[in-house]
Parts: structure tokens; sequence; C-alpha cells
């Protein structure tokens, strides 16, 4: 078992074996019975990791993101999945919600406002008036959207088969430039693909309406930085909110953090709990052990 840096290693320890008290739980690279190990937990794991299982069969995600693991060498056969969860789900749709209505509200130029003592009142936009774009409408994005129609939004959704959710309209992979022209504010929420690798960049940032306002959850790999940047200047986007980056954690003296018209949140928009996770984790090794199909599995040809 590979453990992330944001979170303890005990716990998911503790919760496989109240899960499974059969299991025989390892913490990598203290772990002393690899070739017995057939099912791997891991995030951001070392470039040379998987090659040390020799019957590896399956890698589990921490996260619903992959790219940490599709990135790295993957023995021939193994099987990866991700994270599904309702927690995770709702976690991130309040975040955006979160983000959209601190935008709404001017709430991070009233922050500045506050520094400097100024009492000054600004205008601002009610939610049934504003048009949200969720760029990557799969199962997170569709329950962001959900959750923004509940709060009177207009929502659009767009991913590259087309979906069906009541009160959203959407859009499939060759009606792109139409989505993004109708989005005030684009919410990214595509997997870390070499198809989305900069995605976020000039010429998708000037099909936008004037002024449009971004929010990346997505991966910060999606983000072109300079054109981003530019964009901010010249008034094609109105500012932005970002919780992931090309390099994490963000150094410091990048060039975000001290910008007026960027919020930065430290990759916090939801973060996986093992006590929900690892109950899932342990079904798929039970498939495993009796070749049924794994719940969650990655196509590794899309990457998601």
């Amino acid at each position: 078992m590979i453990c992330p840096e944001r979170n303890s290693v005990s716990k998911w320890v503790q919760y496989f074996k109240e899960e499974n008290s059969n299991l025989t739980v390892e913490v990598y690279p203290n772990d002393t019975q690899r070739e017995k190990t057939e099912f791997v937990v891991a995030w951001n794991p070392p470039e040379d990791a998987f090659e040390k299982f020799p019957n590896l069969k399956v890698i589990a995600s921490m996260a619903a993101g992959v790219k940490h693991i599709t990135s790295k060498k993957i023995p021939k056969g193994v099987k990866v999945t991700r994270v599904k969860d309702d927690y995770l789900n709702y976690d991130l749709s309040y975040y955006v919600l979160n983000a959209i209505l601190n935008y709404l509200r001017d709430m991070p130029l009233y922050f500045q406002q506050q520094q400097k003592n100024n009492w000054k009142r600004l205008t601002y936009k009610r939610p049934e008036d504003v048009t949200v774009g969720i760029l990557g409408f799969g199962n997170i994005g569709q329950a962001i959207g959900k959750l923004l129609v509940k709060n009177d939004f207009k929502v659009l959704g767009w991913s590259r088969s087309k979906k069906k959710v009541e009160g959203i309209e959407t859009f499939k992979e060759d009606e792109l430039n139409t989505f993004l022209a109708k989005s005030e504010v684009l919410v990214c929420m595509l997997p870390h693909t070499p198809e989305t690798e900069d995605i976020l960049n000039e010429e998708l940032f000037l099909q936008l309406p004037k002024g449009a306002y971004l929010i990346n959850v997505g991966r910060g790999a999606q983000l072109q930085e300079e054109d981003f940047l530019k964009a901010l200047a010249n008034g094609q986007l109105s500012g932005a909110t970002l919780d992931v980056f090309k390099t994490e954690p963000l150094p410091e003296g990048h060039l975000f953090w001290k910008h007026k018209n960027i919020v930065i949140t430290p990759h916090t928009a939801s973060i996986t709990n093992p006590k929900t996770i690892v109950p899932k984790m342990v079904e798929n090794f039970k498939r495993m052990q009796n070749n049924e199909p794994l719940k969650d599995e990655v196509n590794l040809e899309k990457g998601y």
C-alpha cells in the first residue's frame, strides 16, 4: 500500500483492518511481502514502485484522478481503479457553488477593501442572471450541475458524448464552441489526458464571453499559465478561482499568489475520506480474487 502525504497512513491501515481483519496490510516502502502483493492502493507513487510487485493485479487510486498512476510504468495486465464517492461529489459541488457566489458578490474585492478601510458598495449579479458552463460533464460534473440548478443558476454541460440531465443544456465534443460562447462562468472538471493538457489556453478563452470567470478544479496541467495571465490582463477573463496547479505546492514566488483577481486554495476542493473509500476498495479486492469485473475501473486508453 502506497499512501499519500495529505492523508494519515495509520487511518487507512485502521479502516482496512476494520473492514476485513483477515487482510494483510503493509505500508510501502517498509513492506516485506512484495511477491504476495496483488492489490496496491496508491497516491503519487515513486516512478518505479509498481515494478517491485511481481504479482500485482490491481492498482487503486486514492483519489478521483489517476494521472499520478497512469503517468508511471504500469505492468502489463494490471488494472487501475479510481475513487467515485458521493462525499467527494458533495464537497466539490459546494466548493464550486461557494466560489461562484463569492465571485458574484465580489467577496475577494471586499476583502481587499477591508485591508484599506475602504467602505464602498458594489453592484452584483443574481444566480438566475448567470450561465455556468461545466467543462467535463461526467459523474462529478453532473453533481455540480444539479446543485447549481437547485440554486437557480442556468447550467450548461460539455462532454465527449452527450448527456441527459434534467434542467441542464448539454453539448457533445463537436459543440465546444457553442458551449463556450454561452459560458459566463467556466468550471473545468476535465480529467488529465494528453488531449486536455493546456486546454485552458488563449484560443479557448477568446471563445468565452468577454469578462468570463474561470474556476479550475480539474487538473493544474490543463491551465496554460501565460495565456491565462494575458487573458486577465486584457479583460477577457475577469478573474478566477484555482484549486489545482501545474506545480504543487504552488511555488512561493509564483505570480498567482499576489494577483488581485485570483483566488487560490491548496488543492482542497474535495479530500478523500478513507472511511468511505476503504469499503469500496475491499469490495474490489474480493472481486479481484473471484475474477469478477472491478467497480470504477479506469479505461487506460482514455486515461479515465
